[in-house]
């Protein structure tokens, strides 16, 4: 698979990461962190493999198709789990990480195909 056929993945998780980066440093500034905790961690560990299948995806891993896998799985975790606050930086991660996981279940599985 050449890497343009992964550009639409790559800035969806492009796009999931900024918005639980950008959701972690606002939930931190919050005065309800006890509330906030697991979304706060969510968002760490989204934007981290965000950031991962960026990098996979790029150099052609050959483990790209597990890893698009579990960025959608945890893209997955942290929607549901942002989907509990009522927040703008939450419901913004929220759409940021439902893209990313459908984008990166859809190449997952051409690259099943493929591999």
């Amino acid at each position: 698979m050449t890497p343009i056929l992964y550009q639409e993945c790559i800035d969806a998780c492009l796009k999931s990461m900024n918005a639980c980066n950008h959701s972690y440093v606002a939930s931190l500034k919050e005065y309800d962190l006890a509330v906030l905790r697991h979304s706060i961690r969510l968002d760490r560990e989204c934007a981290d493999i965000c950031s991962f299948a960026i990098q996979a995806m790029t150099r052609q891993s050959p483990f790209v198709g597990s890893i698009l896998r579990l960025c959608a799985e945890i893209c997955d975790a942290c929607a549901a789990e942002n989907s509990n606050h009522i927040h703008i930086h939450c419901q913004a991660c929220i759409d940021a990480c439902r893209s990313c996981a459908e984008a990166c279940r859809s190449i997952s599985e051409v690259v099943e195909v493929y591999a």
